[in-house]
């Protein structure tokens, strides 16, 4: 363990929020400052619930979260990764250029 480790975000279990969408909104804050990239995996889920302190099956639930948002996309067998964004822009439902 070295001092330039950054804190981890703590997931606060009273919150209103569900523990798996606190986890999906860290991961998302981890993709969107660029610390974990397009086309390479994030962590396993029971990686991310031994970090975390949370189940597997919530981090499992924030994995499907994070699919539905369009962030990662999971491979069968090799596990879950970021999916590729269009330049900083949010996709648009209905919108004609």
């Amino acid at each position: 363990m070295s001092d330039a480790e950054e804190p981890k975000a703590v997931l606060d279990p009273m919150s209103a929020k569900p523990l798996y969408v606190q986890l999906a909104d860290v991961i998302s804050g981890r993709i969107a400052s660029g610390e974990l990239v397009p086309d390479r995996p994030i962590p396993s889920e029971n990686h991310l619930a031994d970090e975390y302190g949370v189940a597997r099956l919530t981090a499992r639930r924030a994995a499907q979260e994070l699919r539905e948002r369009g962030l990662i996309v999971t491979v069968r067998g090799k596990g879950s990764f970021v999916a590729e964004q269009p330049d900083g822009e949010e996709p648009t439902k209905g919108e004609a250029h």
